[in-house]
Formats: C-alpha cells, structure tokens, sequence
C-alpha cells in the first residue's frame, strides 16, 4: 500500500515521537518517501483528522509489549464508524534519559517525565534515583518541555531535535520492548489501501468488535466457541465498557485471518445468526517482529503461576483453593 507523494500522515507529536519514527519506517516499507508527517497533540485529533479528511492516513500505537493494549487509541476505534486501520508497523523501542544542557547535577534532578507508557517502563532508573514521575503527553513533549530539575525519557532521536544531554542510553526496565502501530483510513476507502497488499503472500490479522445480544453466565464461552469450530485463531481479546450503561462492555477480539478469507467470514456470519453486533476495527499484514503463533514462553508467565504437576503446597498458594 503506498500513498501518493506529497499527501498527510497525522501522529500524535510533536516531532521526535516514537510515533513519529513509526511513520518514517511505515513509509520507507511501503515505497512511499514523500509523505508529510504531521504533528498532533492527542490520539484523539489523529483519529479526528482521518475521519474529517483532514490527513490522508493516520498513525497511532496500539500495543507495547510491556504496558498492553494503548487505551485511548483502542477507545478511539471502537467509537468511530469512519475509521479502520490497515496496515502495521512493529518497532523495537527504546529509552534514553536526557536532562537539559548543565543539569546532570543528580542532586538538581527531582522528576521524571515522559507518557505514561514510557515512565511504566523506565521504572527502576526512577527508583535509584529516586525520581518523581510527571506523566507527559507524548514523550517528545517531554523532552521539548523538560525544565532544569527534570529528567526526560525518549527516543535518541529526542535529544538531537532538543538540544538535549544524554544523562544515560537504554534505561528501560525490560530490554527488547516492542511497540505495535496501526494505520489509520477512513472506512470507504478501506478496500482500495488493502488492494495492493492482498496481492502479497503474508499472513493477516484483524481486529473485530463484538458486542454480545445478551449478557451472564456462558456468553464468552458461546462467542469463542464459534472461533474454535471454525479453526480460527484468536491472538487477543480485550474487554472495554460501551460507556453509556454500567455493567455492560464490548469484547475487541485480534484474530488471525482477513475479513475475506472464507473461515472469518463463515465466523462472522454465525455471530451475526446469534445476534451479535460487529464491527471490524482493523485488518493489516502482520508486519515483521509482530508477534508470533508459538505461545507464551514458560519462563515469561507471571511469577506466582502453577502447573498441574506442581505440589500440593503450591498449587493452594498459587490457586487459593
């Protein structure tokens, strides 16, 4: 998928974002070198600047390994009937810790600043230093706003576009952090984006919305079910509220497939005979360093976590039966 030369990418800015990178890398991938990235404050006004046309395409993140799904960008797809994402883009992420020019004093540092994501991450570099954490609401803002007494954490790219001291490189808590993007269209233009990548050979991966007829007991296990029969592989799924009615929600289910391939269509039409409301948020080519299909690793399950062969004692302490 290309967009012509020339033509808008909103991401949530100001420049230096790892949004921002993740736009460059999306463009180079797919052949296009003169889109205009253009800086916005919030998710919100990305998604907004699509769905007005006011952008071309849009550029959000979705998901870090380490923090989970990013609530604003997963709300902002759920609410929106123009929207839907189309592509993918996986980059490895990383932090530096930066201060402004003469202030690495430690004793002069107080806080630390970056999004919320970023300061989830850097968690240990805090904590000996003992610093403050000041959410911020992108981690370039951090760095182009950072005063005397703070420490801003951000991509590389930061510290050259803000005239910024590396006060140390690769702070964060887990090496190997990821962060996945999705590609934003408006909705009727969704078929014409994907026309050109469905000619390639590649695995694909979307993102539906379902929202059960009714609620209780067995409603999840009647929904998945209907994946299991079909042999479709359901990689994610999330819960978040539909905000206008307490107690009620909307599953967000990442499966592996396309919305055309017979077997997530032949899934769709069976929630659709059951009653279900559904809405593709998304459908993209899994890009390379997404995840994979081969399960959690043993050695990455949450510490506390018992098998079946495990001791009497442990499985009480781990299952509080």
């Amino acid at each position: 998928m290309t967009v012509p030369a020339g033509r808008s990418v909103a991401f949530l800015g100001p420049e230096g974002t790892f949004t921002h990178q993740a736009v460059l890398t999306w463009a180079s991938a797919r052949a296009t070198h003169d889109v205009r990235p253009e800086p916005l404050a919030t998710v919100g006004h990305v998604h907004d600047a699509v769905a007005t046309g006011a952008a071309d395409r849009g550029l959000v993140a979705i998901e870090s390994s380490v923090e989970g799904y990013v609530v604003p960008s997963l709300d902002a797809l759920v609410g929106s009937g123009d929207v839907v994402a189309v592509d993918e883009v996986v980059l490895d992420v990383s932090f530096d810790a930066f201060v402004r020019p003469g202030h690495a004093d430690p004793a002069g540092l107080r806080e630390a600043t970056a999004h919320p994501h970023g300061l989830a991450q850097c968690t240990r570099f805090m904590a000996e230093r003992g610093l403050l954490g000041v959410p911020a609401s992108s981690n370039a803002a951090a760095c182009r706003d950072l005063d005397d007494h703070q420490v801003a954490f951000g991509p590389r790219l930061c510290g050259e576009l803000y005239g910024l001291e590396t006060l140390a490189t690769g702070v964060e808590d887990f090496a190997g952090a990821r962060t996945r993007f999705l590609v934003l269209c408006p909705r009727d233009d969704a078929a014409a984006a994907w026309a050109p990548l469905r000619e390639a050979e590649g695995a694909w991966r979307t993102m539906v919305a379902v929202t059960p007829v009714l609620t209780g007991p067995g409603v999840l296990a009647r929904v998945t079910a209907e994946f299991a029969e079909r042999g479709v592989n359901m990689s994610s799924l999330v819960e978040r509220p539909l905000k206008v009615r307490e107690g009620q929600y909307v599953f967000v289910v990442t499966l592996d497939g396309a919305p055309w391939e017979p077997q997530v269509r032949d899934l769709f039409t069976a929630l659709l005979a059951a009653g279900d409301s559904l809405k593709v948020l998304g459908s993209y080519p899994v890009a390379p360093g997404g995840p994979g299909l081969d399960g959690v690793l043993p050695d990455h399950v949450p510490t506390g976590s018992v098998l079946a062969d495990d001791g009497p004692t442990d499985l009480a302490r781990g299952l509080l039966w």
